[in-house]
């Protein structure tokens, strides 16, 4: 793998990585605000909809974590 392609893999890890931690925050404010909710259905929602994003979130910090392993040099880590 060239030079430029690895450090293009590199970048595109690090911005998911930064994104996924914002999707996972934003799913805990969702989460969060399922207790200020009035009724079943709109707490319910506001699960569903919060664990979604936690999910969705928590898998690009994850995969990201292992593509910046994969690519990076031992003594960067």
């Amino acid at each position: 793998m060239k030079g430029k392609e690895r450090m293009d893999r590199i970048k595109t890890a690090q911005i998911n990585r930064a994104l996924g931690v914002f999707i996972c925050l934003f799913g805990v404010i969702i989460i969060i605000a399922m207790y200020f909710t009035e009724t079943f259905v709109q707490q319910m929602t506001d699960l569903v909809a919060g664990l979604v994003l936690l999910t969705i979130g928590g898998g690009m910090v994850w995969k990201s974590s292992h593509t910046l392993k994969k690519y990076k040099p031992e003594d960067l880590n």
